[in-house]
């Protein structure tokens, strides 16, 4: 079974959705047949029983007022402020309801994502929700405590021994990072590190071939790109954009420079999601000559750009540098310069965040398997990432999300993915294939296609467990991050309502003991595990969530600071923020 084959059924979130669905009273989807073998994970063919809540219609009745120091409720007027969030509400110390204000499917999927880790109310308080000052002492209910941040080398944390899960299998866990596939791996054969991140291409075989060493492959939900502004010249004339998706050849850099188990984009979403990925809808095929007649009808011969990117290696771009000079190269012989500007990673993503960057290359890995997570997260009102967002295309994407009709949905991404293909705000090159390497004795090792590694869940040969990754964390403040390796971080540190089951695309109670919803799936009600601490020995309680959320979503919260401002997932999810001023 090929991996795009072994990832189809775990990556559906209309098809893992199904059993919950159908308990709300909605239509239920088909169910998936199995999980991606790569992750030897349990198979995804029922939601997980921790969903059994009470009646989805039946919200609990209130036992006792929220405690101190927290709204009971925060609510929006009316839903004409342009987001979709209406109310979050303390029902009691243990129950919280979220009020949306359109039916939202994917909601559950939303909320098990590392940037929704919740918070101690009184840390955003003190902290004013500064980042940086969070980062120095975060203080989470995760299985693990944050002992030591040595910056530009490693951090260092301890198992939390009053953990209310399954406690770490190690004391002690170690990330590092270097930047270098070759140098990682070195790392792993001289026994200097228990486990790696994105194995290089030329290197799985070696991997395969050392009876000390285990791959585990990630499935490829993920997208690599070549991002477009239409503000900045001379990307604001869409014949550009079009002449430069004639003039790359997407398959000989994925041929070239890609490991097995990728393949050449045909769609933004990855086409192993159930719906989303339009296989009749065709990207241009490599034409330069049809390129250079597109340059010349606009004027724009012997053009001179920067293409900008971090060095980061990613499962999407396993080879930053050289796919890099391939495009260089490849629009060289259009009749296109491309200067290279390599950008660091933190300061890259804030200025794609901000609209500034006319061409660049970047990816995006699974944050839950549904398109949503996609097209919404990157086409829709609130990302500025491609310049001024098509109305048309976001009126289509709100139709398609808030439906569980698998076949409105399609019809819908499929007008989407044709309107992609001809306004080009970017071109689709790769889902990549990639891997993770750990030594042989390291049990419980597993990689997850939608969220970070659960290190605490890995037993390894001693009581200190080192895992090396591609960069160092940004901060360890998630909700204002969209990092990878800030993540991998922060999921050891923080936990959020809900979380994935390891190594698949399946959603499980975390803080939340169980949820449930209304009908109209519109609200949806979370009664939260008791007797939870936070590494500070706080009790966790619902002020905390509404504390942390509030954080997010109101711009009028004295913590919406975070360390960009940005809050980009809470965006993307939920739309504009609540008290935003006026454009």
């Amino acid at each position: 079974m090929t991996p795009k084959n072994r990832l189809s059924a775990v990556l559906s979130m209309t098809a893992a959705a199904a059993v919950l669905l159908s308990a709300c009273g909605a239509p239920a989807a088909p169910k998936p047949t199995a999980a991606p073998a790569a992750t030897a994970a349990p198979a995804a063919t029922e939601a997980p029983a921790a969903t059994e809540a009470p009646k989805a219609t039946e919200a609990p009745k209130a036992t006792e007022a929220p405690a101190a120091g927290a709204a009971a409720k925060i609510e929006a007027p009316d839903c004409k402020y342009g987001g979709s969030m209406k109310s979050i509400e303390a029902v009691d110390a243990t129950t919280v309801k979220f009020t949306l204000c359109s039916p939202d499917p994917a909601f559950p999927y939303k909320l098990a994502g590392d940037p929704f880790s919740i918070l101690d109310s009184k840390d955003l308080e003190t902290t004013g929700g500064d980042a940086v000052k969070i980062s120095e002492a975060p203080n989470g209910t995760g299985a693990y405590k944050l002992k030591e941040w040595k910056r530009g080398e490693s951090l260092t944390f301890e198992a939390n021994a009053d953990y209310y899960g399954e406690k770490a299998k190690t004391p002690t866990f170690v990330l590092r990072w270097s930047k270098e596939a070759a140098q990682r791996l070195l790392e792993l054969q001289s026994g200097n590190t228990d486990g790696i991140a994105n194995v290089g291409p030329e290197d799985f075989e070696k991997v395969e071939g050392d009876s000390a060493l285990k791959l585990v492959e990630v499935p490829a939900a993920n997208i690599m790109y070549i991002g477009f502004n239409n503000t900045v010249a001379p990307f604001d004339d869409p014949k550009v954009r079009q002449a430069f998706s004639y003039g790359i050849n997407r398959e000989r850099i994925v041929k070239d420079f890609y490991p097995r188990g990728s393949s050449v984009a045909g769609s933004f979403v990855p086409d192993s999601f159930a719906v989303g990925a339009s296989p009749n809808v065709k990207w241009p095929t490599y034409d330069p000559e049809k390129a250079k007649a597109l340059l010349k009808e606009a004027g724009k011969e012997n053009l001179e750009v920067s293409i900008s990117y971090r060095d980061v290696v990613r499962g999407y771009l396993p080879s930053p540098s050289t796919v890099a000079q391939e495009i260089q190269a490849q629009l060289k012989e259009i009749g296109v310069n491309v200067k290279i500007d390599v950008k660091e990673s933190g300061a890259f993503l804030d200025s794609v965040t901000a609209g500034k960057e006319g061409f660049y290359m970047l990816g995006w890995g699974a944050d839950y398997p549904d398109a949503t997570n996609f097209l919404d997260y990157h086409f829709g009102p609130q990302n500025a990432q491609f310049g001024k967002p098509n109305d048309e295309i976001v009126a289509l994407l709100k139709e398609a999300a808030s439906t569980a009709d698998v076949a409105k949905r399609q019809a819908a991404y499929d007008k989407v993915n044709q309107m992609l293909v001809d306004t080009v705000p970017m071109i689709p090159v790769a889902h990549g294939g990639s891997a993770l390497a750990f030594k042989a004795s390291a049990e419980g090792a597993h990689a997850n296609p939608v969220s970070a590694v659960k290190f605490s869940l890995i037993k390894g040969e001693k009581d200190t467990l080192v895992y090396t990754q591609n960069a160092e964390p940004i901060s360890l403040f998630p909700n204002d991050e969209s990092d990878g390796e800030t993540f991998n971080a922060t999921a050891q540190i923080y936990d959020g309502l809900l979380a994935f089951k390891t190594g698949t695309g399946d959603v499980e109670p975390a803080l939340a003991e169980s949820y449930s919803a209304n009908a109209e799936l519109t609200e949806w009600t979370f009664k939260l595990r008791p007797g939870v601490k936070f590494h500070n020995g706080a009790t966790f309680e619902a002020d905390d969530v509404l504390a942390t959320f509030g954080a997010m979503w109101d711009v009028k919260n004295p913590a919406h600071k975070g360390r960009t401002g940005n809050f980009e997932y809470w965006t993307a999810y939920f739309g504009t923020f609540l008290n935003a001023p006026a454009k």
